[in-house]
């Protein structure tokens, strides 16, 4: 049995668990619910002895965890599948536990073969998947053969039959007197393994029945019926005090009559019904009414569609620049940033020295829009033709400061090997920054 009396425990500021009292008793399977953040995890570390409480007592089997010599023959847990150290295999990892608490090694061996990882034995952890990780978790808390097994979130990383096999194994335990004190987020697993329940929130006890009884009380009760004279079937209930409606697939759904009590009455008038249905809310719906001013970490609706952004471009697209000299000697300069060659003013500093064939500067510019008169300087390099224009890249530049480099991004193309041997070995020095 554990029992939990008045428990505090607060970090600073934040209380995880606030004047909690339950009691988990032997033969049950007792599924532990709540939000996140409710405190469920800092609870069962009280009572393993991981945390101290900031008040309260947290019992196991009528003392304190730290009072036990070998727990491992009293209390079972799994509270973290990683806790295992990577680089031993699960043999060895399962051994020096139970060498620690006097377990023979026969004990390891039958542990394997129980949860299924007999031949993984020899595997290092760090190989596992966590579906493995959780069922050598499970093999290291069933060592000591206890009367007592806690396990947060021992589902995790399953497949589905190693979720139907830990099922059973909590139904099996508690069966023969056993207590199991289980928390999980899947609300359909713990439907069909638990048979009591304690949901906290914000480390406050909400709720602590059967699961039966607890979904029950919320409150959700209708009848399906299916019936090929349904106008005349729904007048005979709603005559005698039933809400009758029809869904969307025509059958009626009635409230405030029992599906005996709608067999009955439609005996006595002579119609004949196809289906009849009662409907109960689900563990899930009635946890989801119970907790839901306890949630903390509230989640927004789904994000739609993203507008394509029409507006001024922050950043421009990377710009390249063509240097073209006329038969008159003047240079003159375009850009390809866009699906035409527009007129744009040089970033560079001249291209009076050019030959009279056209050059390109390959200049990607990244500039904000109040920067977009920040030029830097460079030179050209010739390089083989391609088409009616030569493709090349500058050189010959310096790094910017950091105020420079605040204000304007300019990131050049890497030069082709083909144009590394015609740039000559002087390099001038560029001109400063500026507007």
């Amino acid at each position: 049995m554990i029992e939990v009396a008045n428990l505090t425990k607060r970090y600073g500021s934040v209380t995880a668990v606030d004047g909690l009292s339950l009691t988990v008793r032997p033969g049950h399977v007792t599924g532990f619910l709540g939000p996140n953040g409710a405190g469920k995890t800092t609870t069962m570390r009280i009572i393993l002895g991981l945390d101290a409480p900031t008040s309260g007592t947290a019992l196991v089997g009528g003392r304190r965890y730290q009072q036990m010599l070998q727990p491992l023959h009293e209390v079972g847990a799994l509270l973290d599948a990683n806790a295992a150290h990577p680089g031993r295999n699960a043999g060895r990892h399962l051994l020096s536990i139970a060498q620690s608490n006097g377990i023979g090694k026969h004990r390891v061996a039958e542990v394997l073969q129980l949860t299924g990882m007999a031949d993984a034995a020899q595997r290092r952890v760090k190989g596992y998947s966590l579906g493995m990780r959780q069922r050598l978790g499970i093999a290291a808390a069933l060592l000591g053969d206890p009367p007592i097994l806690i396990s947060d979130e021992a589902t995790n990383g399953l497949d589905p039959e190693g979720i139907h096999w830990i099922r059973d194994l909590f139904t099996s335990l508690a069966s023969e007197g056993r207590t199991a004190f289980v928390s999980s987020h899947l609300m359909s697993k713990m439907a069909l393994t638990a048979d009591h329940l304690v949901i906290i929130g914000r480390g406050r006890l909400l709720a602590d029945a059967p699961t039966e009884r607890f979904v029950a009380s919320a409150g959700h009760h209708d009848v399906l019926v299916r019936a090929p004279r349904a106008a005349d079937l729904a007048a005979l209930l709603a005559g005698r005090g039933a809400a009758v409606h029809a869904d969307i697939s025509g059958a009626l759904v009635v409230t405030g009559l029992d599906a005996p009590s709608i067999a009955d009455l439609a005996a006595e008038q002579g119609v004949s019904i196809h289906e009849l249905v009662p409907r109960n809310a689900s563990l899930e719906q009635a946890y989801l009414d119970l907790t839901g001013e306890s949630v903390e970490y509230h989640t927004g609706a789904p994000p739609g569609p993203v507008a394509k952004d029409r507006g001024p471009r922050s950043i421009p697209r990377p710009l390249r620049v063509l240097c073209h000299r006329t038969p008159s000697g003047h240079a003159t300069f375009s850009s390809r940033s866009g699906p035409k060659p527009a007129p744009f003013a040089p970033p560079i500093g001249s291209c009076l020295s050019l030959p009279s064939r056209p050059w390109v500067v390959a200049l990607s510019l990244q500039l904000p829009p109040h920067a977009r008169g920040t030029r830097r300087s460079t030179r050209l390099r010739p390089c083989s033709s391609h088409g009616s224009s030569t493709r090349c890249s500058p050189s010959g530049s310096s790094a910017p400061s950091r105020s420079a480099l605040s204000t304007a991004r300019a990131r050049y193309e890497r030069p082709s090997p083909r144009c590394r041997s015609a740039v000559p070995s002087s390099r001038p020095k560029p001109p400063p920054w500026g507007p």
